[in-house]
């Protein structure tokens, strides 16, 4: 099977990794494709503009995951509508961080608000998806449920889609391999804040964390275990 190591594509015997490929025990963890992010309005708190373009192929492929009855588990941010665990608490980093290189967000006070448009899901949720809405910082895994739930599901490894690849989706990969699961990165259904820290991030999944693979290449080697 095909992965990639430190960005360069790499033929693997799928053998030595049986443990990471098994559906039956893995979830697909879509992480915050949500308005907050994904609105192309000015008012858009928290700009994520390279991961619209995954809208559609996140759709197509988790239709084919649903399919194959791989389980598939929303995870959006949100914080307090008062602001408690947030701007009126200990304020998130990236409040003051991220502005220094992107400049000015407006509307960022407005970004994971409970109940907020901006919350709202841009990918296609079905019913029998898993849905998790108590992320508040960077991984999907603080201060959620996401653990105890995808143990109550006996997962054993976790795929992640998703934005942003350098932040969320990297903050994730770690948290989930320190807590013993086994960790793919989809690198064709993530996006991060621009190409060069995509790379950097998946390079780092590649050699500490997990691997990592294009969606189709996992979908066919799903098929030809079943």
């Amino acid at each position: 099977m095909q992965a990639y190591v430190y960005e360069q594509p790499r033929e693997l015997d799928p053998a030595g990794f049986a443990d990471y490929l098994n559906p039956a025990t893995t979830a697909v963890i879509s992480i915050d494709m949500h308005r907050g992010h994904l609105d192309e309005s000015p008012d858009c708190p928290c700009p994520a503009p390279r991961a619209r373009d995954l809208v559609a192929p996140l759709d197509a492929f988790h239709a084919q995951v649903r399919a194959l009855g791989v389980r598939l588990v929303h995870v959006r941010a949100t914080v307090r509508p008062n602001g408690e665990d947030d701007l009126n608490g200990i304020p998130a980093a990236w409040r003051r961080t991220f502005p220094l290189y992107v400049g000015e967000i407006p509307n960022s006070a407005g970004h994971a608000i409970e109940g907020s448009k901006w919350t709202e899901w841009c990918t296609h949720v079905e019913p029998t998806d898993m849905q998790v809405s108590t992320k508040r910082r960077l991984s999907a895994f603080y201060p959620s449920d996401l653990d105890f739930l995808l143990r109550n599901q006996r997962i054993e490894t976790v795929v992640l889609d998703g934005g942003f690849t350098d932040c969320c989706v990297l903050n994730t990969a770690f948290d989930a391999n320190n807590y013993n699961y086994r960790v793919i990165v989809l690198r064709d259904l993530v996006r991060g804040t621009d190409a060069h820290l995509e790379g950097a991030a998946l390079s780092m999944v590649s050699l500490h964390l997990g691997l990592v693979m294009d969606s189709q290449e996992l979908l066919r080697v799903w098929r030809a275990a079943a």
